[in-house]
C-alpha cells in the first residue's frame, strides 16, 4: 500500500476513535442529566414530603395529626388531673375533720368534683331514708359510693384510649406508607432503566420518612399513656380514700343519733 494511503487510513482511525469518545462522553452526560432531572431538588423533610406520592402524603398528614392529638390529650388531661387531684385532697381534708354528713352536704352543694359527688350521693340516700340510720343504711350508701366512684373514674380516664390506639397503630400506618413508597421507587427504577443510587435513594428516603413519622407519633403516645395511667391510678386511690371516709362519717352519724335515743329510753 502506498505511503499516502497508509497515512490516510491512520488519520481515519484516529478521527473515528475521537468521534467515538465524543459520542460516549455526550451519552454519559445525557444519562447524568437524566438522572439529575429525576432527582428532587430538595431532600429536606419538607422537600421529601412535597415530592412524595399522594398515598404517602396522606399517611404523613395522618401521622402528624395523630401526633398533634397526642400532645393535645396530654396537655388537657394533665390540667384536668391536677385540678381534680387538688380538689379531691381538699375535700378529703374536710372529711377527716369533726363534722357531719349534713354539714358536708351543705358545703359541697355547688361542687361538681368527684368527692363532692360522693358526699351528695350519701346525703341523697340519707334523705331518702328520712335520715334514719338503720342497719342497712351503710350498705346502701356503700353501693351508691361504688357507682359514683366508678363513674368518676371513667370520666377522668376519658380520652386516654386515643393515646393507646395511636401508640399501637401509628407504627403500622408508617410502615404502610414506607411499603407504598418503596413500591413506587421500584416502579420509578424500572421506568428510568437505571439502578443508579442517585435515582433510587430519594424515593427510598421519602418512603422511610413515613416510618420515622410513625415512630415519632407512637413513642410519645405510649410514654404519655403510661404516665397518665399512673396519675389516674393515684386519683382513683384518692377517691377510694374519700369513699372510706364517707362511710366512716356515716358510722359516726349513726352513733351520734343512737346516743340521744338511748338516753331518752333511760
Amino acid at each position: 500500500m502506498p505511503p499516502h494511503r497508509i497515512a490516510i487510513s491512520r488519520w481515519t482511525l484516529r478521527t473515528a476513535a475521537l468521534i467515538a469518545l465524543a459520542v460516549g462522553s455526550w451519552a454519559d452526560a445525557g444519562f447524568a442529566a437524566t438522572d439529575t432531572a429525576l432527582l428532587p431538588r430538595n431532600l429536606s423533610p419538607w422537600g421529601m414530603f412535597v415530592n412524595a406520592d399522594v398515598v404517602v402524603k396522606a399517611v404523613m398528614v395522618g401521622l402528624a395529626l395523630a401526633s398533634l392529638a397526642t400532645w393535645t390529650v396530654w396537655l388537657s388531661k394533665s390540667i384536668e388531673l391536677r385540678r381534680a387531684t387538688a380538689l379531691a385532697r381538699q375535700r378529703l381534708a374536710g372529711l377527716e375533720s369533726d363534722t357531719t354528713l349534713a354539714q358536708l352536704e351543705h358545703d359541697s352543694a355547688e361542687g361538681r368534683d368527684a368527692v363532692a359527688q360522693l358526699i351528695q350521693s350519701a346525703a341523697r340516700e340519707a334523705s331518702l331514708s328520712g335520715w334514719s340510720f338503720d342497719n342497712d343504711f351503710k350498705e346502701r350508701v356503700a353501693l351508691r359510693l361504688e357507682r359514683v366512684e366508678a363513674a368518676m373514674s371513667r370520666r377522668i380516664a376519658r380520652g386516654t384510649g386515643v393515646l393507646a390506639t395511636i401508640g399501637a397503630v401509628a407504627p403500622f400506618v408508617g410502615l404502610f406508607g414506607t411499603v407504598w413508597g418503596i413500591m413506587n421507587a421500584f416502579i420509578g427504577i424500572s421506568e428510568a432503566h437505571t439502578t443508579n443510587l442517585a435515582v433510587v435513594a430519594p424515593g427510598i428516603a421519602e418512603a422511610l420518612l413515613a416510618t420515622a413519622l410513625g415512630l415519632v407519633a407512637a413513642i410519645p403516645a405510649v410514654v404519655i399513656y403510661n404516665h397518665l395511667v399512673r396519675q389516674i391510678g393515684a386519683y382513683r386511690a384518692l377517691l377510694g380514700d374519700a369513699s372510706a371516709q364517707v362511710l366512716l362519717l356515716v358510722s359516726r352519724d349513726r352513733g351520734r343519733s343512737a346516743r340521744p335515743a338511748s338516753r331518752a329510753a333511760e
